[in-house]
């Protein structure tokens, strides 16, 4: 439905016009039906009727105003980011006048008759805040300067260009820079007041164009001051403010055309600074003259220092032919390397460099590189800002601050140049806009990237590919996770230790290769360590069956591998989850077991609670008598403990999460035996009851599982070891209740010999000797209970004047 306006909404709407105009108002004619009276029955009729036709005959079209001085007031504050850039927009422009110029002269020779050098000079006056860039190109007529630079946004270049299109010479070259007619404009950004003075070969009279900051006019005047006069060209003059004076160092101008116009095709000159040493003499001291005078046989040298004498000079700044531009068939890797370091001010070779050139949809050349060990600190894998892509258009530089538009983040190691001719960027051409065309240089790029590493991978050198993973191997790990489109090229470069090999890491090529003729899995297991990995008691089946296991010992390999779900078709699966199948499956023996042990693996449960979502029978045990194994969509030992580890975690998927962990016994076990009878005798036994307790406690350790009392595991323990020592090496319980540190003088008993089968003799501990056995040797904290009836048995034997 149509929306129905009051007529003073209406009128307000007219009034605004949805446009600005200045001093003008929206004609209405009288027969407008918005003009009836208020009182008319048909007025709000006759409204929908002109919302739903658009039947307003009294439309009329207006030009969009600009108000110039506000406008000039966005370029300089609101349009550009930094203030430098003023430099290269203002060479850029110079580098489009002499193109034009190589270009027109073609047909037209006479135009390089004033002067053949085609060259851009800067020069500066630090003292007076002053520079002035001067170029040799096509300059412009008194009409061309009201129309380039008295019109924002009027860009001569795009209409140059535009022109070359529609003639017969649209094959011509095009690296011309400029292309939305604001680029000019960026000289107020450090100056108060511009002034251009320019001559053209098409005139014989040179003009000057002065404008200020803060103005919205400007002046053109002739030049009639016969020393300014230049052949041909321009000459741009910046007045700088007070706070941008900086600007006008030497060192400073330099630098920063070393940065952005460092591979703009003309030379760049700028005014510097030079010196040279020589010898002058020095004036002797009167006193050491008068010394000389006396010793006559001493020979007299003239006395000298060196001093340097400065001058100024011009200095080629730039360098014209830029190495992605050559034949890559004419580079050595010494000069490949020598740029690289050059570049991105690295001291060390890199591993591997690409250049290539793409054509087709989309054009550009580049430069990539491998660095041979990663920045300090490594937390590029985190930030991906890292200014390791200088990205150039028409060799003029634009940014290396890109957020993930030319590399994913875990390739953001990669270091290299891209230049394009046709990359849509912003007015201010420093940001690169999302676009099909960025998208499709991305997944080339990447695509040489991968080209790269798998080079080093087939290096004769193998500590070359060791000596990358070791810097970049989480980088492509990290790849696993966010980049799914890529898998089957970063599987292959992932390396990882085995059971079979724990000093060398092995690819899952390697692996695939030495698996069984009957093995249809990657089998894996997540610890803290290699060591921790292969004591694990998953592994003990695996290892009879000499089966190689893969040991993911990085936090971030489970999550990686979890995403990877394959290679070669063959899936891969955790050890330490619930249902291993390792493809032995014996059906009638697994029935016997099962009814044998069926009864055992139900009470345990009952027994254990929530603690386990079940007890099975293990089919991966061969020496330990159980172990708590994963829930086949739960997490593992090892996940649980980085969970556990992070900063913000969430307890509630912890406790979900934990909750499907599987009790798997060992039926050949003899404890798991003991149990089974125990469960068929004496079922409600305390000591079985404890035995079970204990067994669990152990497995949450031997799994990799976090015990959720140490301390009551650590009573438990100390409990069974008083136990198991009861009545070892002879020792008496005299010796197990005298305090160690304070020893008691005892006076010595003569025990007369016996005959054999005689009562008298050496008598036999009292049955509260282990238990005070062990707690003389345990700390104070960590006393073991002792029994009652062993209490009772003391009591007695206090009062018989016997000590226990």
């Amino acid at each position: 439905m149509h929306r129905v306006f009051s007529r003073r909404s209406v009128s307000a709407i007219l009034r605004a016009g949805g446009v600005r105009q200045r001093n003008s108002a929206v004609p209405l004619s009288s027969s407008n039906p918005l003009e009836q009276s208020a009182d008319d029955g048909k007025t709000e009729k006759k409204w929908y009727s002109v919302l739903a036709t658009g039947s307003c005959h009294s439309a009329e079209k207006y030009e969009y105003q600009a108000e110039v001085s506000r406008l000039m007031d966005l370029i300089v504050n609101s349009l550009y980011s930094n203030k430098e850039v003023f430099l290269r927009e203002l060479v850029s422009n110079a580098s489009d006048a002499l193109d034009k110029l190589r270009f027109l002269s073609v047909t037209e020779p006479d135009l390089l008759k004033d002067s053949v050098d085609l060259d851009i000079r800067i020069q500066t006056d630090k003292d007076n805040g002053i520079i002035t860039i001067t170029d040799t190109g096509i300059g412009m007529t008194r009409q061309e300067l009201v129309d380039c630079l008295g019109t924002i946004a009027q860009s001569g270049t795009a209409k140059f260009l535009k022109a070359l299109k529609e003639s017969k010479d649209a094959g011509a070259d095009s690296n011309l820079i400029g292309q939305f007619g604001v680029g000019f404009y960026s000289a107020f950004l450090v100056s108060e007041r511009v002034e251009v003075s320019t001559k053209s070969p098409k005139s014989d009279r040179q003009y000057v164009w002065e404008g200020e900051v803060n103005s919205s006019s400007y002046t053109i005047r002739e030049e009639t001051d016969p020393s300014k006069h230049i052949p041909r060209g321009t000459r741009l003059t910046l007045y700088l403010k007070r706070d941008d004076k900086g600007f006008a160092h030497p060192e400073r101008i330099q630098r920063l055309v070393q940065n952005y116009s460092q591979f703009v095709s003309f030379p760049i000159y700028t005014w510097q600074e030079k010196g040279y040493t020589k010898e002058v003499e020095v004036d002797e001291d009167p006193a050491e003259a008068k010394k000389d005078d006396q010793d006559e046989k001493t020979e007299k040298k003239k006395k000298t220092k060196t001093v340097v004498e400065k001058y100024w000079d011009w200095e080629l700044t730039n360098e014209t032919q830029p190495i992605w531009l050559r034949n890559p068939k004419e580079v050595t890797t010494e000069e490949y390397n020598e740029f690289y370091k050059k570049t991105f001010n690295e001291y060390l070779e890199p591993l591997a460099s690409s250049h290539f050139t793409t054509e087709g949809e989309v054009e550009f050349r580049s430069v990539v590189y491998v660095p041979s060990i990663a920045p300090t600190g490594k937390d590029d894998i985190v930030n991906p800002k890292t200014k390791n892509i200088r990205l150039y258009v028409k060799r003029v530089f634009i940014s290396d601050d890109f957020d993930g538009e030319l590399f994913p983040r875990y390739l953001s190691f990669i270091k290299g140049v891209v230049d394009s001719n046709d990359l849509p960027l912003n007015v201010s051409r420093e940001i690169l806009q999302e676009s099909r065309i960025v998208r499709i240089m991305r997944k080339r790029l990447v695509r040489k990237a991968f080209d790269m590493i798998l080079g080093i991978t087939m290096s004769e050198n193998r500590d070359d590919y060791a000596r990358f993973w070791e810097n970049f191997g989480k980088h492509l790990k990290l790849g696993c996770i966010e980049d799914r489109e890529n898998h089957k090229r970063i599987a292959p470069l992932l390396r990882f230790f085995s059971s079979q090999s724990e000093e060398d890491m092995i690819s899952f090529d390697e692996y695939v290769e030495n698996m069984k003729p009957d093995q249809k899995d990657i089998y894996y297991i997540a610890a803290e360590s290699v060591t921790s990995a292969k004591n694990a008691p998953f592994l003990e089946k695996l290892f009879e069956k000499d089966i190689e296991v893969l040991f993911l010992v990085d936090p971030i390999d489970e999550v990686a591998i979890q995403n990877l779900k394959s290679y070669k078709e063959k899936n891969f699966v955790d050890i330490s989850k619930e249902d291993l199948d390792l493809g032995d499956k014996n059906e009638e023996k697994e029935k016997e077991i099962k009814q044998e042990f069926g009864q055992t693996c139900e009470w345990i449960k009952k027994h254990l609670g929530d603690k386990v979502a079940s007890v099975q029978i293990s089919n991966r045990l061969s020496t330990s008598p159980c172990v708590l194994a994963s829930g086949k969509f739960g997490w593992s030992a090892n996940m649980e403990r980085l969970m556990k580890a992070q900063t913000v975690g969430d307890t509630s998927s912890l406790e979900f999460m934990k909750s499907r962990r599987v009790f798997e016994i060992n039926p050949d076990h003899p404890i798991i035996q003991t149990l089974n009878a125990a469960c068929k005798s004496s079922p409600n036994d305390e000591e079985a009851l404890r035995a079970i307790d204990l067994l669990y406690d152990a497995a949450l350790v031997s799994s990799g599982f976090t015990p959720e009392s140490p301390a009551q595991l650590g009573g438990k323990i100390y409990e069974m070891m008083g136990m198991a020592l009861s009545g070892r090496w002879g020792i008496s319980a005299q010796q197990v209740n005298s305090p160690l540190h304070v020893p008691e003088t005892i006076e010595a008993e003569v025990v007369k010999p016996a005959e054999a089968g005689s009562s008298q003799g050496v008598q036999s501990p009292p049955s509260c000797a282990p238990v005070a056995y062990a707690n003389a040797i345990l700390p104070s904290h960590f006393l073991l209970p002792i029994p009652s009836n062993n209490r009772l048995m003391m009591e007695r034997q206090k009062r018989n004047g016997t000590r226990c």
